[in-house]
């Protein structure tokens, strides 16, 4: 993160919640990340979500044609509130951050960039964990 928001410290990320990494071929991606035991959580025709552990660690895969983010970590959080504080504080620091917004799986988030140009997305996840789509 940025100098500022080492100065005041009030943010606490506590757990590196997933990845989002580009694919070229979405079905062969999911096989590959499948065969090695994860769990598809949420499965779409231009990107999945795969859970992997009791920690739920996630992968996100995005295919060729998926344009609502990009190539990214998240950290997550069990209370939306603090994801709207941590917002609030980015934006009083003079942070670009993006929009709060709700997403179709029941979680919420909003994007930055670090100081390296990295993007990030700080994300709420309902304490029961990310609702899939999947059985």
């Amino acid at each position: 993160m940025t100098e500022k928001i080492l100065e005041n410290n009030s943010i606490n990320v506590q757990r590196l919640g997933h990845l989002a990494i580009r694919v070229k071929d979405i079905d062969r991606a999911k096989s590959f990340y499948m065969s090695l035991g994860m769990k598809l959580v949420w499965d779409d025709t231009d990107w999945c979500y795969l859970e992997a552990g009791l920690g739920k660690d996630g992968l996100a895969l995005l295919g060729p044609g998926y344009k609502a983010a990009g190539p990214h970590f998240a950290f997550h959080f069990t209370d939306r509130a603090e994801v709207e504080d941590i917002h609030c504080q980015l934006k009083e620091r003079g942070e670009e951050v993006g929009d709060l917004h709700d997403h179709r799986d029941g979680t919420a988030s909003f994007y930055l960039k670090d100081s390296e140009g990295n993007w990030l997305e700080m994300l709420y996840v309902p304490p029961t964990g990310i609702p899939g789509n999947q059985n």
